[in-house]
C-alpha cells in the first residue's frame, strides 16, 4: 500500500513542491510544481527578508497549500534554506506562512541541506551498475543564497561545505548593467574564484579533496537549465536532464553567449526557465570556476536533490 507525502523546498530564489507516493522505499512523483519567487531579492542584513519578497512567496505557498488539499497526504515536510537561515526577521516570516497557509516550516542547516540533497541526487545518478563502484564523487548544489559542495566515496558522504555564495546575491552585488560589462563579470568571477580556492583549502585540510578523475555531479536549477539549453529543449523534460553529461566547453560557450545578450533577448530562449534570465549568468560562472578549480572537464546532471531527499529520508 503506497502512502502520499509532500515536500516543500523554500529556497532563496525558487519555491518547489513535490507530492509523491512512497512504496517499499521507492519514491514515485505524483505532482511537481516550481515557482520562482526570489525570496532573497532585496535582502538586507540589517532588515532581513524584503516584505514584497515575503508576500510573493506566501502567495505561492497559499497555492501549494490548496494543491496539497487535493491529495490524500499523510505528512507535509517543508524546509527553508539559506536566506531564511540568515534573516533576522525569519520568525516573522515563518509565523506569517503558518497563519496564512497552515504550513509549518523547518529551517535546516547547511550540513542538513547537503545531506538531504545528496540523498536525492544519488537516487537518480546512474554510473555503471552501482554507486558503490564510484571511488570518489563531488556534488555541487547551486542555490540562490548559498552553494553546497558534498564529497562522497562509494555513495557515503565524507564531508559537506555550505558557502554563502548564491546566484541571487551575486547578481545583485555585481551585475548592475544590461548586459553586464566585462569589469562586472571579472569582479564576479574573481569573487567566485576566491571562494573556490578557500573551499579547496578546507577540503584539503579535511582530507576530502577530490582528484580530477572523480565524478562531478551538479543539481538544482542553474545546472538543469544549462543541460536544457545545451540540448535545445523547448519544453523541460526531466528524463532528458537526469544523467545528462555537460562538458566544460559547452558550459563556457553558453556562459559567454548569455553574458553578451541583453535581458530581453535572454528571456526569449525557450530552454531558459522564466525568472532565471539574470541569475543564470552567475550560476554558470560558479560551475565554470568550480570545474577549473578542481580540474573537471565534464559534469553529470541530476534533476533530483533536496526536494526528493526530504521524502527519501522517510524510507529510512
Amino acid at each position: 500500500m503506497s502512502t502520499k507525502y509532500a515536500s516543500i523546498d523554500i529556497g532563496t530564489n525558487t519555491l518547489r513542491l513535490l507530492i509523491a507516493e512512497i512504496d517499499n522505499k521507492n519514491l514515485q512523483p505524483v505532482y511537481l510544481k516550481r515557482t520562482i519567487t526570489r525570496l532573497g531579492g532585496g535582502y538586507k542584513e540589517d532588515i532581513g527578508i524584503n516584505r514584497k519578497a515575503q508576500e510573493r512567496t506566501i502567495k505561492a505557498l497559499e497555492f501549494f497549500s490548496e494543491k496539497i488539499k487535493e491529495y490524500d497526504i499523510k505528512e507535509v515536510r517543508a524546509v527553508a534554506t539559506s536566506v531564511v537561515r540568515r534573516a533576522k526577521n525569519r520568525e516573522e516570516f515563518l509565523n506569517s506562512v503558518l497563519k496564512r497557509t497552515g504550513i509549518e516550516i523547518k529551517i535546516i542547516s547547511g550540513d542538513e541541506e547537503a545531506r538531504l540533497s545528496l540523498l536525492g541526487v544519488l537516487s537518480v545518478i546512474k554510473v555503471g551498475t552501482d554507486l558503490k563502484s564510484i571511488p570518489k564523487c563531488l556534488v555541487v548544489d547551486i542555490g540562490g543564497g548559498s552553494t553546497e559542495f558534498i564529497a562522497t566515496d562509494a555513495g557515503r558522504m565524507l564531508g559537506a561545505w555550505s558557502l554563502e555564495m548564491g546566484v541571487v546575491h551575486l547578481t545583485e552585488n555585481y551585475l548592475k548593467t544590461d548586459p553586464p560589462t566585462h569589469s562586472e563579470l571579472d569582479a564576479m568571477e574573481n569573487e567566485i574564484r576566491g571562494v573556490i580556492a578557500d573551499l579547496k583549502d578546507l577540503m584539503k585540510r579535511d582530507g576530502c579533496l577530490p582528484s580530477a578523475s572523480a565524478l562531478f555531479v551538479g543539481t538544482a536549477g542553474t545546472i538543469t537549465t544549462l543541460a536544457a539549453i545545451d540540448q535545445g529543449l523547448e519544453k523541460y523534460e526531466s528524463g532528458k536532464i537526469n544523467n545528462y553529461i555537460l562538458s566544460y566547453e559547452a558550459i563556457r560557450k553558453i556562459y559567454q553567449h548569455l553574458a553578451l545578450l541583453p535581458l530581453k533577448q535572454r528571456e526569449e530562449i525557450l530552454s531558459l526557465e522564466k525568472g532565471r534570465e539574470d541569475i543564470i549568468i552567475p550560476g554558470a560562472a560558479i560551475v565554470l570556476k568550480a570545474m577549473e578549480g578542481f580540474g573537471f572537464d565534464k559534469m553529470t546532471v541530476s534533476d533530483a536533490g533536496l526536494l526528493e531527499g526530504i521524502l527519501l529520508e522517510k524510507t529510512g
